[in-house]
């Protein structure tokens, strides 16, 4: 969440960042905060008034008793018992104002920051890179009209690829779980399992560590990544013992520097992890759920860096340029979005979207989000550090990205790899998969 730093010293700066996002009454809701925190202070500032006095009287009631002087002193002390009913009082107002505005910040969205675009919605995202062309400034989705042009007669979708080489049954996972559940069989399955061996090597050679995280977390996980409180309805909750299934191993790996003071020298902190990801994606209809396009569980390899302030977009470009570099080993013709203000998540401070063309669909299919989010996790999770030349604690910088989620990365390579003789293995993926196509 937000600083309270941040938004008393640069109300306005917060408040045309929050409209950039478009998060309706920004300044409502700031202002909000605002006077919260200002009867916050103001009953502190009492209680300190206070306190300070009633150690006055203390020593007044002391020298009065010597001096034989009760009746006095004991009006000074029925004035001090009056003060302690007060001061109770005042505590609670202080309790109840600190409990109020925690609840208003994390109803408040992360700021963006001033290179990311104006915009409403996923159409006015900018196009900043693609393997098919040189971008423009002016590039963004709805004016974009490059798509490439593989040469395949009547390509066929994944899902009915799938069909035809036995590789995934979708009906059989509905018929053990339900719709959004697929079955991988034979070479589908070592296809998966080829891709999550590749990425987390990939990770490993970029200087990853690899984590292998609980897929099931709990309450105060999800609030440290900001998937709680409000976003509980994405989830899948076990009511019983009040767990989460995660949405991403983010929540996870992430959670592990919750409550932590880091020393500077340990960062950046570069964390991978492979998990399977749980998401109800309720309201999810139409061309855009059928087959992997969006399950309600599926295979992702996540890293997450922890860095201080002053290195983090350096951190961010290091992470875009490891995503891009996996799908050129794919041999995936892609782009690579900057989210529009109004595009951006909840919690992000920037992002970019990786997206891979699907020759059968004829659609662009989003396969990876790279996020800097500033301190507004770190301010949730009280992830700090301690600098080397001041000894003073900071918030740190979060940062996390796919790398990749397995769905349409796969249906991707079964689509754009299709061939009279069968399904094609790009040359980096083969050492994993022990076959060169799939036929």
């Amino acid at each position: 969440m937000l600083t309270l730093k941040l938004i008393s010293e640069e109300t306005e700066r917060v408040i045309q960042g929050l409209e950039k996002k478009h998060f309706k009454g920004a300044r409502e809701a700031i202002e909000q905060v605002l006077a919260v925190d200002k009867r916050r202070r103001e009953a502190q500032q009492q209680l300190d008034q206070n306190l300070s006095e009633a150690k006055k009287m203390a020593a007044q009631i002391g020298a009065l008793m010597k001096e034989g002087k009760r009746d006095e002193a004991e009006a000074i002390k029925q004035k001090v018992a009056t003060m302690k009913e007060t001061n109770h009082q005042l505590d609670e107002s202080m309790s109840q104002a600190q409990e109020e505005m925690t609840t208003l910040l994390c109803q408040i969205p992360n700021i963006p920051y001033d290179e990311v675009p104006e915009g409403a919605a996923a159409e006015d995202n900018r196009v900043v890179k693609s393997n098919l062309r040189e971008c423009k400034p002016t590039d963004t989705v709805g004016n974009w009209d490059v798509n490439p042009k593989l040469g395949i007669d009547n390509p066929l979708p994944h899902w009915e690829l799938a069909k035809k080489y036995n590789l995934i049954d979708f009906d059989l996972g509905v018929k053990i779980t339900g719709a959004g559940f697929p079955v991988y069989i034979g070479k589908g399955a070592q296809l998966q399992r080829a891709l999550i061996n590749f990425f987390l090597a990939e990770a490993a050679k970029s200087g990853y560590t690899e984590i292998m995280p609980p897929t099931v977390v709990n309450a105060a996980s999800g609030y440290g990544t900001g998937q709680l409180p409000d976003k509980e309805g994405q989830m899948y909750h076990c009511e019983v013992d009040d767990f989460y299934l995660i949405p991403t191993a983010e929540v996870p790996v992430t959670n592990i520097y919750r409550d932590v003071i880091l020393d500077e020298a340990q960062l950046p902190i570069k964390n991978c992890a492979y998990t399977e990801c749980f998401r109800r994606e309720a309201g999810s209809y139409g061309k855009d759920v059928r087959g992997l396009n969006r399950l309600h569980e599926f295979s992702k390899i996540e890293i997450v860096r922890i860095d201080k302030p002053e290195h983090s977009k350096e951190s961010h470009r290091e992470m875009l340029e490891h995503v891009e570099g996996l799908l050129k080993k794919l041999e995936l013709p892609y782009r690579i979005l900057l989210l529009c203000g109004g595009d951006q998540s909840f919690t992000s401070a920037i992002c970019y979207d990786f997206e891979v063309y699907s020759e059968a669909q004829g659609r662009w299919l989003e396969v990876s989000s790279v996020s800097n989010f500033d301190t507004y996790q770190a301010n949730r999770l009280k992830c700090r550090y301690r600098r080397s030349d001041t000894k003073k604690t900071e918030l740190c910088h979060t940062l996390n990205g796919s790398a990749l989620a397995l769905p349409r990365i796969v249906a991707a390579l079964l689509e754009n790899n299709q061939t009279a003789e069968g399904i094609r293995i790009p040359k980096a993926l083969v050492p994993y998969t022990g076959f060169e196509i799939i036929d």
